[in-house]
């Protein structure tokens, strides 16, 4: 039977993860656990109590993110144009990743596979994109060598312009321009 917690717990709990959402998107996931903390307006030993450690608080934080991924394509795959549902996901992917650094950070690393919730969420996420480019792809609208490889590395691409350009919406100049070689002439 799971324990209940008090009133000051859950208001504690739910303040921590506030806090570690806006850190972790401002800082990525190496942000200080102190930084959290104090955000959240209570001591060390209460992060701690709640989140025996940093991939502990990373795997609560994150598996909606996850579950939103999922969801996006999902949404994707119901769009009766393969190309503008290819098109919609990644840009939604895109931009929820440049708002997030810890997310940019997670979306393309592995470290976190061993929770095993994050790492069924990914290889669904992942499963459930290469059905989006693949539906695109059978339409005859996008480049039929676009790989889920090639999705990856576009992560990577939009991750690092997304943390280092001066300009916030430079990835989406970055996206357009990446979409227009991906569509065949049909696009």
């Amino acid at each position: 039977m799971a324990t209940r917690l008090r009133a000051d717990a859950r208001r504690n709990r739910a303040a921590l993860l506030a806090a570690a959402r806006e850190v972790f998107a401002e800082q990525g996931l190496d942000a200080s656990l102190d930084e959290i903390a104090r955000r959240a307006g209570v001591g060390n030993a209460t992060l701690y109590r709640r989140f025996p450690s940093r991939r502990h608080l990373i795997a609560e934080v994150f598996a909606s993110h996850m579950t939103a991924a999922v969801q996006l394509a999902e949404q994707a795959l119901e769009h009766p144009d393969p190309w503008a549902a290819f098109v919609g996901y990644l840009t939604r992917v895109c931009e929820l990743q440049a708002t997030d650094r810890g997310l940019a950070e997670l979306l393309v690393t592995t470290a976190f596979d061993d929770d095993e919730r994050l790492a069924a969420l990914r290889v669904a996420a992942q499963r459930r994109a290469v059905d989006v480019l693949s539906r695109a792809q059978r339409a005859g609208r996008l480049r039929s060598d676009f790989t889920r490889d090639d999705l990856g590395l576009l992560m990577m691409a939009n991750a690092g312009v997304a943390q280092h350009s001066a300009d916030p919406h430079a990835w989406r100049r970055q996206l357009t321009l990446v979409i227009g070689g991906l569509g065949t002439r049909s696009a």
